[in-house]
């Protein structure tokens, strides 16, 4: 059982930044993502830092949904991870094991909801920063789904050579 508190937990993140405290863990969690050593939905997201150009790196979990995979911001809008992605115009790298690059294609709000229930029920850590319990109808994820961006995860595809015949 994790030692903190949703009330601690979401203290860590105070206006959707993150304290030394959570900095430290999302390091750490961020090395083990890379390393593969946890379930397919647990990643670090690598993206370029909109005002350093360093690369910046965030552990995330992702939910699937209609065979798709889709990153959600537990956080909100204004975490730093959605304005570099935005920034970046979605080109990132996702590390598990090895690097993949993809491209996040931001969700409509429309169609935030199902995908939102769906992270809930499996990214355990998502639910002390989402206002509502993971078995609730749609129409409460729909009324919360303009303050939760989510990213649909299209992984690029290195650009194929002309076959060269004589």
């Amino acid at each position: 059982m994790w030692p903190y508190s949703a009330d601690r937990l979401r203290a860590m993140y105070v206006g959707g930044r993150a304290n030394a405290t959570a900095r430290r863990f999302a390091r750490l969690w961020s090395m083990v993502f890379a390393l593969g050593l946890q379930p397919q939905r647990w990643i670090s997201l690598e993206v370029v830092g909109r005002r350093s150009g360093q690369l910046r790196r965030f552990p995330v979990g992702m939910a699937d949904w209609n065979e798709d995979w889709y990153l959600v911001s537990m956080l909100g809008e204004n975490c730093d991870w959605v304005r570099n992605v935005r920034a970046a115009h979605g080109q990132v790298v996702l590390h598990r094991g090895r690097r993949r690059p993809a491209r996040l294609v931001e969700v409509p709000v429309a169609e935030r909801a199902p995908i939102l229930r769906r992270y809930l029920a499996t990214v355990p850590g998502a639910r002390p920063h989402i206002p509502v319990d993971p078995r609730a109808a749609l129409a409460d994820f729909e009324a919360i789904a303009p303050r939760y961006p989510v990213f649909r995860v299209e992984p690029e595809t290195p650009p194929r050579q002309p076959r060269i015949t004589e």
